[in-house]
């Protein structure tokens, strides 16, 4: 059995990030001949090895690797996929490529860690809106866009006044009986009401050497150390980076964007170190689908495999699955052909991390992978 302790970080890479030019195949001639303009020239390349290696703007990718503590998924993805940005994240929020999905795989996995919902935290989500892959019915989920300000009613100075407002609300939204909307709007309204209170605590409990960034990926993965160093019971972190959907200007877009996650990640990881909690964390970040193989002057259009980084001092490093071949003739209608189902990846961090049966989350039984030990 996983020990509570243990803490899934999921980092989603919104927009359909170039998995070619974020782990980039700078050994085979190939990729430069599909790319003549949206490449990474091979003296730029971290390498891995001599065929792959890490776009120069995410260093800590190399510096984590080089520690033996990241694991490079590739060739990820699923049967039959879908380039619809919609559909891809749906399929890989509910873990259900057949058909429209009623729950996500996190937020099953939340509610088989706490079937009663004691823990109104036990998931909690960085950024604006929520996920689908933290929703799931009967499982509350905090979301918090700045958790410096997060509350009901935080900008009423006056506690009076607070708490007079904070009455109101819970006479609203706590009532029970009456019809199903209603039981369900009176659920979330007092599972509000008590997130809100406790996570608007961690803040005042924190205290690091590490000075973060000011981008929201910096901000957000602050804000997730706060909580999970509050020790609120939070065992599944949820946040967000993009737009990664570069079908124009490629090149400097993406740059920009791993050049914000690289910082915060490493910042992130330090934090993590510095109060002792290095074998209680991993990191997973993916994207909803790769580009095209072949770029369109400017940029790269929607493909299908992708690539995957599973990210921690648990993490046995290296490579898993293998990277898609770039022959013609193994292309499917000019994408890369997916030989590693990203449920093996969920099914992996669920069982062997987070010490849950993964079958009925991830709706199927599926191979593991070896980046965690049994």
């Amino acid at each position: 059995m996983a020990s509570n302790h243990r803490s899934l970080v999921v980092i989603q890479l919104s927009g359909g990030n170039d998995y070619m030019n974020t782990v980039v195949p700078y050994g085979n001639g190939l990729y430069y001949d599909w790319r003549p303009s949206v490449r990474i020239e091979q003296g730029d390349v971290l390498p891995l090895d001599d065929d792959l290696g890490i776009n120069p703007d995410v260093p800590v990718i190399k510096e984590l690797w080089d520690q033996g503590n990241v694991a490079v998924i590739n060739g990820i993805g699923y049967a039959n996929p879908s380039r619809s940005h919609f559909r891809a994240m749906d399929i890989w929020h509910t873990a259900e490529p057949d058909r429209v999905g009623d729950a996500g795989w996190l937020g099953r996995a939340v509610r088989e860690m706490d079937p009663t919902a004691e823990n109104v935290l036990t998931g909690v989500n960085f950024g604006r809106g929520l996920p689908r892959a933290m929703a799931c019915k009967g499982v509350p989920v905090a979301s918090v866009g700045n958790l410096e300000t997060y509350g009901l009613f935080p900008d009423k100075v006056d506690e009076w006044n607070r708490r007079y407002a904070l009455e109101c609300f819970a006479k609203m939204y706590g009532a029970r009986g009456g019809d199903a909307v209603r039981e369900v709007l009176g659920q979330t309204g007092s599972d509000a009401l008590k997130g809100a209170d406790i996570l608007r605590t961690a803040p005042g409990k924190y205290s690091s050497g590490v000075e973060y960034g000011s981008s929201d990926i910096a901000q957000n993965l602050k804000a997730i150390a706060q909580v999970m160093f509050a020790d609120l019971g939070t065992r599944v972190y949820y946040t967000q980076l993009g737009n990664f959907d570069s079908h124009a200007g490629q090149l400097p877009v993406q740059s920009k964007l791993l050049k914000e996650l690289s910082p915060a990640l490493r910042d992130f990881t330090d934090d993590i170190k510095e109060h002792g909690r290095e074998n209680d964390v991993v990191i997973l970040m993916f994207s909803e689908f790769g580009r095209r193989v072949r770029d369109n002057g400017s940029g790269t259009d929607h493909g299908w495999a992708g690539g995957a980084f599973v990210v921690g001092e648990p993490v046995a490093g290296g490579l898993y699955g293998e990277y898609p071949s770039l022959n013609e003739a193994d292309l499917v209608e000019g994408d890369l052909r997916f030989n590693n189902d990203f449920r093996s990846t969920y099914s992996t961090i669920l069982e062997r991390w987070m010490g849950l049966e993964a079958t009925p989350i991830v709706n199927g039984s599926f191979e593991h992978l070896d980046f965690l030990p049994n």
